[in-house]
Order: C-alpha cells, then sequence, then structure tokens
C-alpha cells in the first residue's frame, strides 16, 4: 500500500525518549544521508504531562524539543499549542499515520494504547505501534480491523528497538512455520545479571541500570519479568498465530537470583540469562520467562549488558539467529523509520 500523497503526516501519540529522538533525527535528516527521500510532517503531538501541539502545515520539531529541554512542557506562546488529549486528536486530526509511543501499561491491559489504535485504524489511517500493548493484549482485534479497512498496522519498535526480528520474518522467511522463539529480549534484567557476575549485589546492579537511564525509577516490570513477557507474547501472537496475554505466560521473577546463584552458575561454566521462550505444544501455543543456566558456548551467553538476542527455529530454515549489542534510542527510533519506509514500499 503506497502512499497516495506527500508528504506523510504523523500523529505522534506519545512524546518521550523515542518521540524525541525520532524529531531530532527528522531535525538533523540532512545529517543523515540514507533518509534523503523520507519525506513526512508531523502534524500532531500529544503527550500525558507536557500538554500538546497540533499544525495541519507540519509542527516546528526543532522549537518542540527545545521547549521541553528549556520548560519541561509546550507552551502557550508556541503557535502550534493545542489543548488535545491523544483520544481527541486521534479522533479529529488529519493525518496519514498514528504513531503510538505512549507508556506501556500491563495493569490496564494495554490501555490506553489500544484506543489509540483501534481509533486510528477505524478511520483507515496506518498505525505504527512503539507500545507493546496493542500486540499483546489485542492483536487479533487489531490486524482484523486493519484488515478490513486495507490500512497497515507495524510495529517493529516493539521488541529488540529497530532490529528487524518482524521484517525479517515477513519478507525473508516466508512459507516456514515458526516452531519455537527464544531470546534474550530484557536490557535491565541482563544489564543485572551482568553486574552480580562482576560482584555487584542485586540492589547495586538496580542501582547502575537506573543511572544509565536503561531502568525505570520503578523496574518492577523489568525485574518480575512481565515486559519479558509482554515481549515474547507479542512475538508469538504475530509470528506464530497465538492468541497469548502476558498473564498466561510461565514467569520466574529476579527476586530469587542471588550473587551465590550467580558465581556458583559460572563456577559450573554456565551464566544465568533471563531467557524468553515461545513453543507449539500439540495445536497450541505456551510461552515462559525463566531464569536459565547457559553454558558458556551457547550463543545466549554472549550477550551482555544491554545487548539482546532471539532464535527462531522453522521447519525449513532450521534455527535463525539475530543479535544485537548495546543499542541506543536510536536504535528504537529507527524502528519507526523503518516501518515508514515500509509504508512507501507497501508492506503491511
Amino acid at each position: 500500500m503506497g502512499r497516495d500523497r506527500f508528504p506523510l503526516k504523523l500523529l505522534l501519540v506519545g512524546f518521550g525518549n523515542v518521540g524525541r529522538e525520532l524529531a531530532r533525527i527528522l531535525v538533523h535528516r540532512t545529517d543523515y544521508p540514507g533518509l534523503a527521500d523520507l519525506d513526512v510532517s508531523v502534524v500532531g503531538i500529544t503527550t500525558g504531562r507536557h500538554k500538546s501541539l497540533a499544525n495541519e502545515d507540519g509542527i516546528d520539531l526543532a522549537r518542540a524539543l527545545q521547549e521541553l529541554d528549556e520548560h519541561g512542557r509546550f507552551t502557550p506562546g508556541n503557535p502550534d499549542y493545542a489543548e488535545l488529549d491523544s483520544v481527541k486528536a486521534a479522533e479529529t486530526l488529519d493525518y496519514d499515520v498514528l504513531v503510538e509511543m505512549s507508556p506501556l501499561s500491563i495493569e490496564n491491559r494495554g490501555e490506553p494504547a489500544t484506543r489509540h489504535v483501534r481509533t486510528a485504524l477505524g478511520r483507515g489511517r496506518h498505525v505504527i505501534s512503539c507500545n507493546k500493548g496493542p500486540l499483546a493484549f489485542a492483536f487479533r482485534e487489531i490486524r482484523t480491523l486493519a484488515d478490513q479497512k486495507g490500512v497497515a498496522f507495524l510495529h517493529e519498535t516493539t521488541v529488540m528497538d529497530g532490529s528487524p526480528v518482524f521484517d525479517m520474518a515477513r519478507s525473508c522467511m516466508r512459507g516456514n512455520t515458526i516452531l519455537r522463539i527464544d531470546g534474550i529480549l530484557n536490557s535491565t534484567s541482563n544489564y543485572v545479571l551482568c553486574a552480580m557476575e562482576k560482584g555487584k549485589t542485586f540492589a547495586e546492579g538496580v542501582a547502575g541500570a537506573q543511572a544509565e537511564q536503561i531502568a525505570e525509577a520503578d523496574p518492577s516490570n523489568d525485574l518480575d519479568g512481565w515486559d519479558a513477557s509482554v515481549k515474547i507474547v507479542a512475538l508469538a501472537n504475530v509470528l506464530m498465530g497465538a492468541d497469548l496475554r502476558p498473564h498466561d505466560v510461565d514467569r520466574e521473577s529476579m527476586a530469587g537470583i542471588t550473587p551465590d546463584r550467580v558465581k556458583a552458575a559460572r563456577e559450573r561454566g554456565n551464566r544465568i540469562k533471563v531467557v524468553c521462550s515461545a513453543w507449539r505444544e500439540n495445536n497450541t501455543v505456551k510461552a515462559s520467562v525463566k531464569a536459565s543456566e547457559v553454558p558458556l558456548e551457547h550463543p545466549f551467553a554472549l550477550v551482555d549488558a544491554t545487548g539482546s538476542i532471539v532464535r527462531f527455529e522453522t521447519d525449513l530454515l532450521g534455527k535463525i539467529l539475530m543479535t544485537e549489542e548495546n543499542p541506543d534510542i536510536t536504535t528504537t527510533a529507527y524502528g519507526v523509520i523503518t516501518d515508514l519506509y515500509a509504508l512507501d514500499g507497501g508492506d503491511r
């Protein structure tokens, strides 16, 4: 489904670290020669706490970033200032693509992100979601709605930042049935485990992850396995035809992992990693998130700090491995850009 008009008009729902980095890239796109043909205009930005902007001719992104740096919010003095919440913007603004970047809420089972997505698709607008909630809590419904409306629902950023996990499966593994998916997909838990291997306590590892802005102020979703559960459910639902929810995952918290346990594993020639898995069992798909001992010669043992890895086991290609080293916020923002290019090229 190629574009019908230029530039492609974007509504950004949420403007946290990923949204701001995306805006920075767009402001400085001449620094990236590969983006010369990326013709987009941001016509709306909505946030939960920093107010909103809207301009059908395109928001001044440089000013938007400057205001957030200087004032921590958008100000009424900005000519693009608008009294809009995210739902109202999704319902009323003229945009081609809604980019869903609001925070994930496991407690609210993917809302309000799923509502934003439904609203945009219902209006016949494309959606790019960085939020994992819609995939983990309502993927089949959303996929059906997108198909009915003839629009795209893309989500490359939801797992492994901007690495082309979904695109590889969609474009390069056609005809394969994925039998199993395993991966290390949560940066905070992996960072903490690596810190404990170096003699740090669990609390010191968490504090280090927070100091480097890897972990949130409240890191419980990462450490209790919820973030990893959402990601493996997203992969299973999209790529294995599952209809799982995060609460269906056999989930293990990191709370029981001590430095002594980490040390004992190393003495046995292993490393402890939080491994996410989804597999076919009879006519169903099951999933787990477990702290597992991985032999040092295993590819998963090579994943350090904030790195990630995923392995697909297929019926025709066998086992396919993808890994990323030390991703940063630019890597994540690129996931949105690759989905924009997919829209331009007609992939859904």
